[in-house]
Formats: C-alpha cells, structure tokens, sequence
C-alpha cells in the first residue's frame, strides 16, 4: 500500500512544482514499481551507541612494594651418625683448601685417572649491586704465581716508531707495526691472542673495534702502556677466564700433581683478582667456591682466609644477618606450634 501512495504524492508534487528529479522518479516508477521504495529506509538493527568518553583515571599514590614472606627451611643436620644416610638430610660438607687437595689426589688414585690432569675453580659470584645497575659480565687476565702451562700466547703489537718496533721483536711479540696491519687483521690474515698498542695508536684503531670486540687494547686491562716489555713479558704468560651464565666463572687453576701449597697459592690469585670487579661496599663478590678436577666431584671449600680484608669483613657481616633471620624464622616456627597444641 505503501508503494502506490507514494507514488501518487510524488505525481502530485510533480505537477504543482515540475522538477527534473520528481519527473525522472515518476517516469521509472511506473517501469520499476519498487524504485520508489528505495527511498523509504528499512533498517533492521539499533543505531550503534557512541562510546562514553573515558574519565581520566586520579593517580593513587604509590605504595610499598610488597614483600613475600620467605618460607620456613629446616635446619638441616651437619653430620649424619652412620655410613648409610641420605645425602639430601644433612649439609654439604664445606672443606678447607688442603684437606680438599689431599682428596682430590686420593681420589685421583682410586680411579687410575692421569695424575697431570687440571684443577678447576668454580665460582658463584653475586652480581647485585643494590639499586644500581648489576656487574656485566667481563673478561680479565691474572699472572699465577706457578705457571703450569708451558705454551706462550702470540702478542701483536701497535707501534708506529721503529725503535719500539725493534724493543717489541727482542721480547718476543709474534707480530709488530701500524697502520699496514690494519687490513689484514681486518681479514683474518693475522690472528693473536692478545693485541696490545702504545697511547699514541688508540686514536687509529676505532675502525678495528668490531673486529677484536673484547681483545681491544685498552687501558684498564693493561693492554695500553709505553712499556713494551711488561705488556709482552705478562700477555705471553697471562692466563684469562670470563663470567659465564651471568654470574659464573669456571677456570683453571693448576695441575693435579704440583705441591699442594702451589695449588693453595694460585687459587688465592684467582679470588683476589675477581674481587677486584666489584666494590666492596656493595658486599661481598664470591658466594661459592667449588674446586674439581677433570674426573672427579666437586668440593665445597672455606674461602674466607683468601678474600681481601674489606671483602672478607663484608662477608662476615652478611653471614651473621643470615645467622639471625634463620634464628627468627626458627622462633616463628616454634610459636605457632605451641599455638596450634
């Protein structure tokens, strides 16, 4: 119904007020009868509701991080009383150096194993540094007070003066000279151990720092000096080890069959030379040390005595905290027994 009235108001319009577009409407309605329902909306669905403009939400003021509390650990015995026991029941058993030593060996002759074969040093290091950003992993270089390796690293040295060049030879440097060395270091041509330069070639070497990344000479690890020989004479013999996981270090230390106070002597250098990596008012750096061969398991040891004075009274200090909260948490526990009866 709503179709032919429609038409007829438009007709009726048309001829009051002639139009072209009432006209063209008229003339096609009549063709295609629905052509004028095209004109009346048919919609089906809810207009779709504008979104409510969010409020600005009021800033709370900040508060205090929240704290797990840590949970209750037993005490674990420090010895068991018998040959069979869980190892899982009592404390790892913490040795001095020497007593650790004389295991190792013996541990060496029960398993028939080589008697020259290495000593190892594993470290746990704490990397935090309070609010401050945390110690990135690094490289250094340390001289044992007993070498036990007997192969000597390959030097190259930087040096544009001809007398330096010549001073660099007679010490033993595997490979010396300027900027002619550039490209070929560049292409793999030439290869070191170390690299090491006088303060005048620093400004020249930026274009070769993607190249030698961590093996850049640079002055804090002694590898810019104008004394030649002393670079040489420590770089030849130097022995180098590296963070690895984020906080450990595993490195060589000596030889199985050298005299026990040797040992003792090279693995006291190794902890003086990583608490040098961090400042002892941030706390102590060592929080384990284990020291293994090859073969054999690894022993706990005491590595107190071995630490720096200022790194070794951090260290008794951040044992008596632990010492006092496990007495707390001890007290708390006892407590809510003695509710709970």
């Amino acid at each position: 119904m709503a179709a032919p009235m429609l038409r007829c108001c438009l007709r009726a319009v048309s001829i009051q007020h002639p139009s072209p577009i009432f006209t063209r409407i008229g003339k096609h309605s009549a063709v295609v009868p629905a052509f004028a329902n095209l004109l009346i909306s048919h919609r089906s669905y809810a207009a779709r509701k504008q979104a409510a403009k969010k409020k600005p939400k009021k800033k709370t003021p900040e508060t205090e991080p929240f704290h797990k509390k840590k949970r209750y650990k037993p005490v674990l015995e420090s010895a068991p009383t018998d040959d069979v026991y869980l190892t899982w029941c009592y404390k790892r058993p913490v040795y001095e150096a020497e007593v650790a030593i004389d295991m190792l060996k013996k541990f060496q002759e029960l398993d028939f194993t080589k008697p020259w074969q290495y000593v190892y040093a594993d470290l746990t290091l704490d990397m935090s540094m309070d609010k401050k950003k945390p110690v990135e992993p690094f490289v250094s270089t340390l001289l044992f007070p007993y070498q036990f390796v007997d192969d000597n690293h390959k030097v190259l040295v930087f040096t544009e003066n001809a007398d330096q060049a010549t001073l660099a030879r007679e010490n033993g440097a595997a490979f010396v000279g300027g900027a002619e060395l550039f490209k070929r270091v560049s292409d793999g041509e030439i290869q070191a151990d170390f690299y090491v330069a006088v303060p005048g070639m620093i400004s020249k070497l930026h274009s070769l720092r993607n190249v030698l990344k961590e093996k850049h000479p640079r002055s804090k690890n002694g590898s810019v000096s104008h004394d030649i020989p002393k670079m040489l004479s420590f770089f030849k013999m130097c022995h180098e080890y590296k963070v690895e996981k984020d906080n450990f270090v595993r490195t060589r230390i000596a030889k199985l069959d050298m005299p026990n106070e040797q040992i003792v002597a090279n693995l006291e250098a190794v902890l003086k030379d990583v608490c040098k990596h961090k400042p002892v008012s941030y706390g102590p750096f060592v929080k384990r040390l284990i020291i293994r061969t090859s073969t054999s398991e690894g022993l706990d040891l005491h590595f107190e005595r071995f630490l720096p004075a200022e790194a070794l009274k951090a260290k008794v200090e951040e044992t008596e905290k632990e010492e006092a909260e496990g007495t707390d948490d001890e007290g708390e526990m006892q407590e809510s027994k003695e509710t709970s009866i």
